[in-house]
């Protein structure tokens, strides 16, 4: 099955604002979410799900679509993925798609876009774009 689409950042935001089923999965690394940060629901009232696509070995987590379940999360809910830069996230929307979810979405750009001219992750994404996030 094919995942039901991509969101823009403030589209995801937009989602999960208007959708009290609506839910975001950050797909990246532990450390990445200790160390780049991770987006902040807390004025929706919601919590970010992490649960990551690959581990810090690189190796892909087998168990991914088992956690999204256990999690809790409805196949019939909206479930946006979100990684650095996107890349991750349609894998996770594709598995996902494929387990059953049927508007698995990925958010374009990620949590800190690509890589810009001045080789910093300045161009896109959810932080970039001013939507909130907290780093630990």
């Amino acid at each position: 099955m094919k995942r039901a689409g991509d969101l823009g950042p403030e589209q995801a935001w937009a989602l999960l604002e208007s959708d009290p089923d609506a839910v975001l999965v950050d797909v990246r690394t532990r450390a990445e979410w200790a160390l780049v940060g991770m987006p902040d629901l807390s004025a929706l009232g919601k919590r970010v799900l992490p649960l990551e696509w690959v581990g810090l070995d690189g190796r892909p987590n087998d168990g991914f679509v088992d956690q999204l379940a256990a999690a809790g999360v409805p196949t019939g809910a909206p479930v946006a993925f979100l990684c650095r830069s996107a890349h991750r996230s349609v894998d996770a929307a594709e598995a996902a798609a494929d387990a059953g979810w049927t508007r698995a979405l990925n958010v374009l750009d990620g949590f800190e876009g690509p890589v810009g001219a001045q080789g910093h992750r300045d161009v896109s994404g959810w932080k970039v774009v001013g939507l909130p996030w907290r780093q630990s």
